[in-house]
């Protein structure tokens, strides 16, 4: 499967089915390729990626199926095209859902096909006919930008998601009595009552004692029609040495969604200035998540439960009630003009002004 895909020379018989480092080493560069947590390991989302990766536009019929879309390398292909024709079905995500359907009888009817939303050889002959009709930028970011101007500075009825990672029989990572899913719930319910008072409709994906498949906190903040999604996860591993803040947003070498990436960078400044953690940067994935969901979505790994620098940070009620104030004034800042925004750490939110960009600056 790798040498098909160009990443491993793997013609000696005496070779073909070992995985041997080589092959670990075209895995782990794949997966950098593609935004998937590099480990080297063959698991389920690597083997979907590598099973999309296989597929060139024209090998196969496209078409929506409810339930089993099609996903692959061919999907992002057509999207591509379809973008820089000027069709809106979002992010280019290699999955045929009802968005690209849609486009793509949107393409046909223009073209003066039969619109049934079917990309077969009549279809894709008439769009390598075709050229870009969107220049001047990516459309996907043109639309990402206007959507975040058109909304105006004020957070008064945004629609935000909070997405307390695990939950349920997932606990997320344990360290003694310290479990992931209770403190992140603790921080979301927290970030909840902040946003809440200043007239945000904020949704949970699960409550205290539940959990969810990543698919269904995607459905559930699709559904809503959500502007943001922030996902909340702190980390734990073996050593006791690594520490710090990440940020992760939807991105790949192909791909990702600029307003996410700028709402990253937003976060991981906020609460790198106003906790003191390390920054251990921003990064784009696509985790599932971060890939299924329509609107910006950030995924935000907030220290290590396993670091003794970390661990006592996260632990203390006042240190979440900061990040809470960080989170809600990193999701304030993506929406104000460049004219009105505020130095990294030194804007604050008084309950009650409404999300106004107007906000008292403190010190």
């Amino acid at each position: 499967m790798m040498a098909t895909l160009g990443l491993l020379d793997n013609t000696e018989p005496a070779t073909q089915d070992q995985f041997d480092e080589a092959t670990e080493l075209a895995v782990r560069h794949f997966q950098q390729r593609r935004g998937i947590s590099v480990d080297g390991l063959v698991g389920v989302e690597t083997y979907a990626a590598l099973t999309g990766a296989h597929w060139r536009l024209g090998d196969r019929v496209l078409s929506h199926s409810p339930g089993q879309p099609l996903v692959g390398d061919d999907v992002s292909a057509l999207q591509t095209q379809l973008l820089e024709l000027g069709y809106n079905l979002g992010r280019a995500d290699g999955i045929f859902g009802t968005a690209t359907a849609e486009a793509t009888r949107s393409f046909q009817r223009d073209y003066g096909r039969v619109a049934d939303g079917i990309c077969g050889p009549a279809t894709l002959r008439a769009l390598r006919q075709l050229g870009r009709r969107v220049v001047g930028g990516r459309p996907q970011l043109l639309r990402e930008m206007v959507a975040v101007a058109t909304s105006g500075p004020s957070l008064l009825g945004k629609r935000v998601v909070i997405d307390p990672g695990h939950g349920g029989d997932d606990t997320g990572v344990v360290h003694g009595d310290l479990i992931e899913a209770e403190l992140v719930y603790d921080l979301a319910a927290r970030l909840e009552g902040r946003l809440t008072a200043l007239g945000v409709t904020t949704l949970l994906t699960r409550g205290p004692g539940n959990g969810a498949t990543d698919d269904q906190r995607a459905g559930l903040a699709n559904d809503a029609g959500a502007d943001l999604v922030l996902s909340l996860h702190i980390d734990s591993v073996a050593s006791p040495r690594p520490n710090g803040l990440a940020v992760f947003y939807f991105g790949a070498s192909e791909t990702s969604s600029t307003i996410g990436e700028r709402l990253a960078d937003l976060v991981q400044r906020e609460l790198v200035a106003r906790t003191g953690l390390l920054d251990a940067r921003t990064h784009g994935k696509t985790w599932a998540l971060l890939r299924l969901t329509r609107m910006p979505t950030v995924r935000v790994e907030l220290g290590y439960l396993s670091s003794p620098i970390d661990r006592p940070r996260l632990v203390d009620p006042l240190f979440r009630d900061t990040v809470a104030e960080g989170l809600l004034v990193a999701v304030q800042r993506l929406y104000l003009p460049p004219g009105d925004d505020y130095p990294t750490g030194a804007m604050r939110i008084p309950a009650g002004v409404g999300g106004s960009p107007w906000a008292a600056r403190g010190a």
